[in-house]
C-alpha cells in the first residue's frame, strides 16, 4: 500500500484529495482480492435481481393479401349454366374461372363473388337476333353484369355479341367498374403495348344505318353485318329509339382481335344502337383497332376516355347521328391514326345524312411522329356524308396536321367549328377529293368563333386545362340540343379539381388518372 501511495506524487495535489484517492484505493484492492462468494448485499439474501423494463416485440406474420378462388360457380336463370373450368393463377392470386354458355337464352346476373372471374371461351350471343323489327317472337334477354366483375376472352376469337331485341345491363361504379379484359392480362404477361387479345363488346340494334350489306336505304330495309363475323350478327332497322340497353363505368382492355381478313373489332362497336340506349364512363384500353367506332344508329354518349389505340381513338361511319360530351382521346408513341374518323364515303346520297355534334373533346397525339395503318393523314378526318359540330374542344398533336377534310359527292363533308383550339405542326391543314389545304382552312376559321389554329399547349399531367387553354371563349352547348350540359371550359378536363377520369379508368405510360385508379396491366382486386 505505501508503494501505491508513494507513485503518486501529483505536483500542487491538496492532500484531501490524496486521502480521496487512498481509499478509493483501498476499496479497490479489497474487492480484488474478494471471490465470487464474498460478494454480499444486504437484504438480498446474496442475490441481485436485474429488472428489464423493455417489452419483448411479438413477431409479425405477413398477411397474403393475394387472391383467394372462390369454392364454385354460382347458379344462373339460364338453364345451361356457368362451367366451372377450375382455376387460374396470376400476380394477383389465383381465381375461380366459371365459363358464360355459347348462347344466353335467359336474363341472368354476373354476380360480384371475391375470387371469381367470368370467361368468355369463344362467342358469346346475348339473346338470339330478333330481325329488323320488333316482335312477339323477340327473345327479350337481358345480359346483368355488377359493379366489379371482371370478365375475360379465353381465346382471340372471343367476343360478346349483344343480338338486336336483347339488351347489356354492364353498370359500374366510380370505384368498381366493370372490366372486360384478355387471359394474358390475367396472367400477368401483358406490357404497355400488349393489344389485339380478344374480341370487344359489340351491341347491335334497330336503328337507321346506310352503306347497306343487304336491302336499301329508300325502301327502309337497310341492315349490316358485323365486320369479320364468322356467322350472322345482322344490325339495322327502323327504330331510332331502339333500346339496346346500359353501358357505365366500364373498361375493355386489350381488344382488337383479327376475326376475318383485315376485320377487326374494337373495345366497344355499335351498330344500329337507338337513343333508348345508355352510355356513359367507358373506357378503352390499348385496341388493336379503334377504340370504339359507331356504325349508324343514334347514339348518345357522355365520359368516353381512349388510351392506346392502334387505328382510330374514336370512329364513326354509315349514318350515325349522335351526340358525344366529354372525350378523351390519348394515343401512345409511336402508335395509332387519326384521333377522330368520321366518314360514309361513297354514298353521299343515302339517307340519315351522318350528323355528329361533339364537344369538349381533348385529343393528344404528343409522342406520335409519323402516319400509320389506314393514313388518315391528320389528326382528324372528316369525308363523305358527314355533317360534324364540333365545340369547346383541344387538339394537341404538335408533330402531326390537325385537320384534313375530303370532299366527295353532290354535297361533301362539313364542319362547323366552336371554341376549338389546335397545336399542330406547321402545315396544319390538308385537302383531299374537292377540298385542297386553303378549304379545310376556311371550313376551320381560326380567329372566328373563338378558333385557334395556334394555341400554345399548356396541358399538365398530359390532359389537364392549362392557363392558355382555360383563357378560351366557351361556346354555349346547350344550344346544341337537351343532351349537352352547360360548361364552364373547352376541353375535356377543366383543372386538377375536375375528377371524373378517376378510380374507373386504368393507369398506363401513356396516362395516369390518379392513385385511386390502378394499373392497366393488373386486375382491381377489391
Amino acid at each position: 500500500m505505501l508503494a501505491f501511495v508513494a507513485a503518486w506524487k501529483i505536483k500542487g495535489t491538496p492532500v484531501k484529495l490524496y486521502k480521496n484517492l487512498i481509499l478509493v484505493g483501498c476499496s479497490a484492492l479489497a474487492l480484488a482480492g474478494c471471490g465470487s462468494d464474498d460478494i454480499a448485499s444486504p437484504g438480498t439474501g446474496g442475490n441481485v435481481t436485474i429488472t428489464n423494463t423493455t417489452t419483448p416485440t411479438t413477431p409479425t406474420t405477413p398477411v397474403d393479401t393475394s387472391v383467394k378462388a372462390a369454392s364454385g360457380c354460382p347458379t344462373i336463370a339460364d338453364p345451361q349454366g356457368l362451367k366451372d373450368d377450375g382455376t387460374i393463377t396470376g400476380p394477383t392470386g389465383t381465381w375461380r374461372v366459371c365459363t358464360l354458355p355459347a348462347r344466353i337464352n335467359k336474363s341472368i346476373t354476373l354476380s360480384k363473388i371475391p375470387g371469381l372471374l367470368y370467361q368468355m371461351a369463344g362467342r358469346v350471343d346475348v339473346g338470339t337476333d330478333g330481325g329488323f323489327t320488333k316482335t312477339v317472337a323477340d327473345t327479350n334477354v337481358t345480359l346483368t353484369i355488377e359493379p366489379g366483375v371482371i370478365v375475360y376472352g379465353g381465346t382471340g376469337v372471343s367476343w360478346l355479341a349483344v343480338n338486336r331485341g336483347n339488351k347489356i345491363s354492364a353498370v359500374g361504379t366510380a370505384t368498381r367498374p366493370i372490366v372486360f379484359t384478355s387471359r394474358d392480362n390475367v396472367l400477368g404477361l401483358n406490357t404497355e403495348t400488349s393489344q389485339g387479345q380478344w374480341g370487344g363488346v359489340v351491341l347491335m340494334g334497330r336503328a337507321r344505318i346506310t352503306d347497306c350489306g343487304s336491302g336499301s336505304t329508300t325502301a327502309n330495309t337497310c341492315e349490316r353485318p358485323t365486320e369479320g363475323s364468322a356467322d350472322p350478327a345482322n344490325y339495322g332497322g327502323i327504330d331510332d329509339t331502339d333500346n339496346s340497353g346500359q353501358m357505365s363505368y366500364v373498361q375493355i382492355r386489350y381488344s382488337g382481335y383479327v376475326l376475318g381478313a383485315d376485320k377487326e373489332l374494337q373495345s366497344l362497336t355499335t351498330e344500329g344502337v337507338g337513343s333508348g340506349t345508355k352510355l356513359d364512363h367507358i373506357m378503352s384500353y390499348n385496341s388493336s383497332d379503334d377504340g370504339a367506332e359507331f356504325f349508324g344508329g343514334n347514339v348518345n354518349m357522355k365520359y368516353y376516355v381512349s388510351v392506346g389505340a392502334d387505328d382510330d381513338s374514336f370512329d364513326a361511319d354509315t349514318g350515325l347521328t349522335g351526340n358525344f360530351q366529354y372525350g378523351l382521346l390519348i394515343q401512345r408513341a409511336g402508335a395509332g391514326d387519326a384521333l377522330m374518323e368520321i366518314d360514309s364515303n361513297g354514298n353521299e346520297t343515302q339517307n340519315p345524312r351522318q350528323t355528329l355534334k361533339i364537344s369538349n373533346f381533348t385529343g393528344i397525339q404528343a409522342q406520335v411522329t409519323s402516319n400509320n395503318e389506314a393514313n388518315d393523314l391528320a389528326s382528324i378526318l372528316i369525308r363523305g356524308n358527314a355533317d360534324v359540330t364540333l365545340a369547346n374542344s383541344v387538339i394537341f398533336t404538335p408533330n402531326n396536321e390537325c385537320l384534313r377534310l375530303n370532299g366527295s359527292g353532290t354535297t361533301p363533308a362539313t364542319l362547323t367549328a366552336r371554341s376549338v383550339a389546335l397545336s399542330c405542326n406547321a402545315t396544319k391543314y390538308l385537302g383531299s377529293g374537292t377540298y385542297n389545304a386553303a378549304a379545310t382552312a376556311t371550313a376551320f376559321g381560326t380567329g372566328a368563333n373563338n378558333n385557334n389554329d395556334s394555341l400554345v399547349s399548356t396541358l399538365a399531367s398530359v390532359f389537364i386545362n392549362g392557363a392558355n387553354e382555360l383563357a378560351v371563349a366557351v361556346f354555349d352547348v346547350t344550344g346544341l340540343g337537351s343532351f349537352f350540359t352547360a360548361t364552364t371550359h373547352i376541353g375535356a378536363v377543366n383543372d386538377s379539381n375536375d375528377t371524373w377520369t378517376a378510380g374507373w379508368t386504368c393507369n398506363s405510360g401513356a396516362a395516369n388518372f390518379g392513385s385511386t385508379s390502378t394499373a392497366c396491366t393488373s386486375l382491381p382486386t377489391t
